[in-house]
C-alpha cells in the first residue's frame, strides 16, 4: 500500500507543482487521490490532458491568496478525501519577484511575502483538520536554498526573504504540530530550469521532482523542523 493515499499540490497547473502531478500519478502502488490546486483550471490545458488521461486527479480552482475562498476550497477537498483525511500537503505555488537593492519596491517585497509565506500559512491552517484525520500526516512547504540567512549572498530582496520567511513558518508549524504527530518540512528543489528559475538552471524539472519525491517518502515526525534539499541533505537556516 502507499504511504500516501491523498495528496494535495497547490500552483499544480505548471513547473514543479504539475511534475509532482505527473509523477505521483505512476506510483505503484496508486495513490487513491491527487488534488492539483491552481487559479485558473480553465487555462491549465496541460494539467486538464494529465487529469483527463487518469482517474485519480482531481483539480480544485483556487488562488491561494483569495483567502475568501478557503471555506469553498475546504468543503471541496473534505468531500474528495472524506474520512482518510489528507495525508500529504505539498505547498509549491510561488512567485519569484527579483529586486536588487537599488531597484526593490515596498510591492514586489509584500507580493512576494504573501504568496510565499503568508498564503502557505493560512492555507496550511484552513486544512489542519484534514492532516490531522490521516494516517500520514505530512506538510511539505517548497522553499528555496535561496531563503537560507546563513548562505546569502545579496540580491534578489523579495524572493530570498519571503522564502526565509516561508522557513520560519515551517519551523513554526512544526513546533505546534507536533503533539499531533504532523511532520512539517521545508523543501529546497534545486536550481530547477522552469519559467522562475529560467533557462540557466542546473537541474531538469523531472530530476528535481523525483529526487524531492525519494525525500518525501522518508521522512517523518522526526524530520519535522527539517530545512532539506532535492538530494536530503539538511540545509543551514
Amino acid at each position: 500500500m502507499s504511504r500516501f493515499s491523498s495528496i494535495l499540490i497547490t500552483g499544480a497547473n505548471r513547473g514543479l507543482g504539475l511534475e509532482f502531478v505527473k509523477q505521483f500519478i505512476k506510483f505503484d502502488p496508486k495513490v487513491d487521490t491527487i488534488i492539483a490546486v491552481c487559479r485558473n483550471p480553465d487555462n491549465a490545458q496541460e494539467l486538464q490532458q494529465v487529469s483527463s488521461s487518469t482517474d485519480n486527479v482531481k483539480i480544485i480552482g483556487l488562488d491561494v491568496k483569495d483567502y475568501s475562498k478557503y471555506d469553498q476550497a475546504y468543503e471541496q477537498i473534505e468531500k474528495i478525501v472524506g474520512d482518510k483525511g489528507l495525508d500529504l500537503l505539498i505547498n509549491n505555488a510561488g512567485i519569484a519577484l527579483r529586486g536588487n537593492l537599488d531597484v526593490v519596491t515596498p510591492q514586489d517585497m509584500l507580493e512576494n511575502f504573501e504568496v510565499n509565506a503568508v498564503a502557505p500559512l493560512m492555507f496550511s491552517r484552513k486544512l489542519i483538520p484534514l492532516v490531522k484525520s490521516s494516517k500520514t500526516k505530512v506538510i511539505v512547504n517548497i522553499s528555496s536554498e535561496l531563503g537560507s540567512i546563513a548562505n546569502c549572498s545579496g540580491q534578489m530582496y523579495p524572493y530570498k526573504t519571503s522564502k526565509a520567511a516561508l522557513n520560519m513558518v515551517t519551523k513554526c508549524m512544526a513546533c505546534d504540530l507536533k503533539k499531533d504527530d504532523i511532520t512539517c518540512v521545508a523543501l529546497h528543489p534545486g536550481w530547477v530550469v522552469t519559467d522562475m528559475g529560467g533557462p540557466r538552471a542546473h537541474l531538469k524539472v523531472d530530476e528535481s521532482i523525483s529526487k524531492m519525491i525519494e525525500v518525501i517518502k522518508k521522512i517523518d515526525i522526526n524530520s519535522t523542523g527539517s530545512f532539506l534539499s532535492y538530494n536530503g541533505e539538511t540545509l543551514p537556516w
